[in-house]
């Protein structure tokens, strides 16, 4: 078959006339999950926890999957209190043909799959010539191809299902990122993980390009310091590693996963209807500076 002709193509992407539609659109509709279905790995506790109770309270079901038995306590009030769909899935993201099966699983009970959050990560912290092999792929098996297979699958749903008037055509992808993809990390080790998120914010790039014209969009969220479960184990044992997280960034405090959540409605929403392969840095102003005030 030949290539399609000049006047062709014309006719396929003609300019769109209307110039109104910020009349007819209001930013609390643009904001709404109703009516979709978004999956979250990594969603049993910490960061994918918070933002399922993100989805949850714009209208959105919530798909959790995750390799722990047991998900955090405050799972329970996200099945009771938001009057959406919600059910966990024990899964291992770095097994495709496992991973597959509990997407499988998830259409089956909700329908379809309309945005992922891919939350699973792990962050270890020892010093680069210490890293044992093993344990440096086991990171980017976690990080990257778990986050490459579950977008893979998601996406794969995302193009074959049928539309409905909250989601007309593909879907959106969000990823989560690091600040440590851009610098690294004051007085911690975090060789493979920072280049894990790097990988991350090449995949969303790379991603939000390919699969533009199928209607899907691909960004992600860098995170500063987060206050979660694990980084207050954290800053129990190590006190001036502590001291880091609330004098390193220019505000003066750790990100609380509160912070989060709006980015990343908004990058899942039709309010971000034209925005894909981007990042936003959620920091607290410390990828931009030090101020070095003590």
């Amino acid at each position: 078959m030949g290539s399609a002709s000049p006047s062709a193509m014309t006719a396929a992407y003609s300019l769109e006339r209307a110039n109104d539609l910020y009349l007819k659109n209001k930013v609390t509709d643009l904001f709404s999950l109703k009516g979709r279905v978004t999956v979250i790995t990594g969603g049993a506790r910490g960061i994918g926890l918070a933002l399922a109770f993100a989805v949850a309270e714009v209208g959105s079901d919530v798909a959790i999957l995750d390799i722990l038995d047991e998900p955090h306590e405050h799972f329970e009030l996200l099945q009771k209190d938001y009057g959406v769909k919600v059910k966990l899935y024990k899964t291992d993201i770095t097994q495709y043909p496992v991973l597959k099966a509990s997407c499988d699983a998830v259409v089956r009970d909700f329908g379809r799959i309309d945005s992922l959050i891919c939350a699973a990560g792990i962050c270890p912290d020892e010093p680069f010539l210490e890293r044992d092999p093993g344990a440096v792929s086991r990171t980017f098996s976690i990080n990257v191809l778990g986050s490459y297979y579950a977008s893979q699958c998601a996406a794969a749903q995302m193009v074959k299902q049928e539309p409905t008037e909250a989601n007309p055509r593909g879907g959106s992808i969000l990823m989560i990122a690091s600040i440590a993809a851009y610098q690294a990390s004051k007085m911690q080790y975090l060789s493979d993980y920072c280049a894990s998120k790097g990988a991350i914010l090449s995949l969303v790039r790379e991603l939000g390009v390919e699969l533009a014209e199928r209607g899907i969009r691909v960004n992600s969220i860098s995170p500063g310091y987060m206050m979660t479960d694990m980084t207050l184990s954290i800053s129990d044992t190590r006190p001036a590693l502590a001291q880091v997280f609330v004098t390193e960034p220019p505000m003066r405090r750790m990100g609380d996963r509160t912070d989060l959540k709006g980015a990343a409605v908004y990058l899942l929403s039709n309010a971000s209807a034209y925005t894909t392969g981007e990042d936003i840095l959620i920091t607290g102003g410390m990828h931009a500076g030090r101020t070095h005030l003590q």
